[in-house]
């Protein structure tokens, strides 16, 4: 038992970044979903995420062959071959694709130090979100990966390499279409969750909260992993990646950014209604107009 502690602290204490984001992950999904469906999502995307690994690992699907490097095992906790905070990183991942997708996709009312998205049950559960939520995160990927994979040159370590050498510095193609296809499992999932603990409700799930910009923490946290990423590939001198992964993320942030500001305050009668009739605990139910 002391040492499985120790493999958690040591987890924690070594990847201190991973478990800032997992912090604002809780209290985005929290405020967002409650807590019972945010520890259903919170175990139910990590084994998916461990299972995908496990099995592209040993067999090759869904990401194509890679492997890791066991050099931490003794100081952090890994799962059957896979380091446990590589899993867990999938489920904040997950989870701020979904909000910001539901963010683009939702009507947005404006108020004085507030903002509410207008979404209702059917377009948390759309395919529209899905397929948008799950195209976020293999973005992501786009850009956490290659710098990830330089990892020996900064504090995350070398802990897994590609047999082949990738076409996107170091990155197979398969890499990314694995991530795809495992981020359509997870939005799916978390909209099944949520939908099965929030169905015909007259009272918030516990832990649901109205904070000031609530619906802005998903994609401020999406917003933070890029920043961070970049940051980390520009520390290391790798400016070609950086610049691509600024390239790459101009145009989507810049038309989220102003599709957001024409659409505040733009949404009609009945898409209010809707999403009181479906959230009347909502903080718009106070702001009526």
């Amino acid at each position: 038992m002391h040492d499985v502690m120790q493999l958690a602290v040591g987890t924690i204490t070594m990847r201190p970044y991973v478990f800032a984001f997992l912090v604002v992950y809780l209290v985005a999904a929290v405020t967002h979903l409650g807590w019972r469906a945010t520890i259903w999502f919170t175990v139910v995307a990590y084994l998916i995420s461990f299972v995908s690994e496990y099995v592209s690992i040993n067999y090759g699907f869904p990401y194509g062959w890679y492997y890791y490097i066991d050099t931490t095992s003794s100081r952090e906790l890994w799962v059957a071959g896979v380091p446990f905070f590589d899993s867990l990183s999938y489920v904040f991942l997950a989870y701020c694709s979904y909000a910001t997708a539901l963010f683009v996709v939702s009507p947005l009312k404006g108020w004085r130090w507030n903002l509410a998205t207008l979404e209702t049950r059917k377009i948390r559960r759309s395919l529209s979100v899905l397929l948008l939520g799950a195209l976020f995160q293999m973005f992501l990927d786009i850009i956490v990966d290659p710098v990830a994979l330089q990892g020996r040159r900064w504090f995350l370590g070398q802990i897994y390499g590609y047999r082949e050498v990738g076409v996107h510095f170091g990155v197979p193609l398969s890499n990314y279409l694995g991530w795809l296809l495992v981020s359509l499992f997870l939005v799916l999932a978390l909209q099944r969750i949520d939908a099965g603990t929030t169905r015909k409700r007259t009272e918030p799930p516990a832990g649901v909260a109205n904070l000031p910009f609530r619906s802005l923490l998903g994609p401020v946290l999406y917003l933070s992993v890029i920043v961070f990423n970049l940051a980390v590939t520009l520390q290391i001198g790798e400016k070609l990646m950086a610049e691509t992964g600024i390239f790459i993320f101009t145009l989507p942030i810049v038309m989220t950014v102003i599709l957001a500001v024409r659409r505040t305050n733009r949404y009609g009668k009945e898409e209010l209604a809707d999403h009181l009739t479906d959230f009347p605990w909502s903080a718009a139910a106070g702001r009526r107009g």
